[in-house]
């Protein structure tokens, strides 16, 4: 986003970062000509206040500025316009699926949202549970699907190596309980009784709850072909993505959903969840299941695997679906978000 907002000639563009880290600089790679604020006084300090009152206001670091947009579910008070964007809204639907650092954020959107912030969404099915659960004027909710990363270009045979085996099915997310790994876990034992060649690997750091994708692993008969990378770069992923027989991607709730159609871009046939924004997302194509059964999983990891079919038909359908999302469009679609903010606020 930042990139394709520095690119455009009718934008000034400011970033801020709420840390006392003001050495955060070189490792956030923003382009030329970005100017970065530093807080110097730390999130964990910030953050109760802002949940009390509208101080300290975020102008004192940024300076004079038409919109401050808050990209993960924070924007600090501020005199300027306030767009503050929701990727979902787990942690008010199934608190017991976050973390706690993560269930906080509900105090500082409710309080953003009495100051008059706008809501920004990347699907339907959020903007509908932010009118719902934030309690925000249905015309403060904008939705504005995102860009998603280039991944077409990975080298198959890099991926394979990096998966250490030929045939594999690959998720992608973070260690936690929301990404459901021990069902998934469970669901690829039983398709690996009767498929001696695929393993699962799983690309993604530690959350939380690692502790039940442990044991799910330790108590699946075939735990040994399951491969844990943790993190990996950009170029490792497309390359995993290039190299995968499928992406299982069976999250209990999502608000969009980039590595499913980052899958689709690198024409890898899914499987993913009918939960949260998922079905909307991705449409039909990709193979829906319910993520709560572990029979419906390994019925459809199977499938996609077996049925030649119908996994050209995945990947047909999901390049046509992949399309649909462009950062360029995303940025255009922001940008005029900010101009009609900014508007409102000097018609004050």
């Amino acid at each position: 986003m930042v990139e394709h907002l520095a690119a455009r000639p009718d934008v000034s563009l400011v970033a801020y970062a709420v840390t006392a880290n003001r050495r955060l600089g070189p490792g956030l790679g923003l382009p030329p000509g970005v100017g970065l604020r530093v807080t110097g006084a730390p999130a964990r300090v910030l953050f109760p206040a802002w949940r009390r009152a509208p101080s300290p206001r975020i102008d004192r670091w940024t300076g004079p500025v038409d919109v401050v947009h808050g990209t993960n579910f924070v924007v600090p008070p501020t005199r300027a316009a306030a767009l503050v964007t929701v990727h979902d809204l787990t942690f008010l639907r199934q608190p017991e699926l976050v973390s706690a650092a993560s269930r906080q954020y509900a105090g500082l959107l409710h309080a953003a949202v009495r100051r008059g912030a706008t809501v920004h969404v990347f699907s339907d099915t959020v903007r509908d549970e932010a009118v719902a659960l934030l309690g925000c004027p249905r015309d403060r909710v904008v939705r504005i699907h995102p860009g998603i990363a280039a991944t077409e270009a990975g080298d198959a045979a890099a991926g394979r190596r990096l998966a250490g085996t030929d045939r594999y099915v690959l998720a992608l997310g973070t260690v936690e309980p929301r990404k459901n790994y021990p069902r998934l876990v469970a669901a690829f034992d039983q398709v690996a009784g009767s498929d001696p060649e695929v393993r699962l690997v799983i690309a993604g750091g530690d959350g939380w709850g690692v502790d039940a994708f442990t044991e799910a692993v330790a108590a699946a008969a075939h735990g040994d072909r399951v491969t844990r990378l943790g993190y990996v770069s950009d170029d490792e992923r497309r390359d995993l993505l290039a190299g995968a027989a499928a992406l299982a991607y069976p999250s209990l709730d999502e608000g969009f959903g980039h590595p499913p159609l980052e899958a689709m871009r690198a024409g890898i046939p899914v499987v993913a969840a009918r939960a949260g924004s998922l079905p909307e997302v991705l449409g039909d194509a990709a193979l829906l299941v319910d993520p709560e059964s572990v029979g419906a999983l390994a019925d459809a990891l199977t499938t996609v695997l077996t049925d030649a079919s119908l996994r050209d038909r995945l990947v047909t359908a999901g390049h046509a679906q992949a399309e649909r999302y462009s950062w360029g469009s995303a940025v255009g679609a922001l940008v005029d978000c900010y101009r009609v903010l900014a508007g409102r606020r000097v018609g004050r």
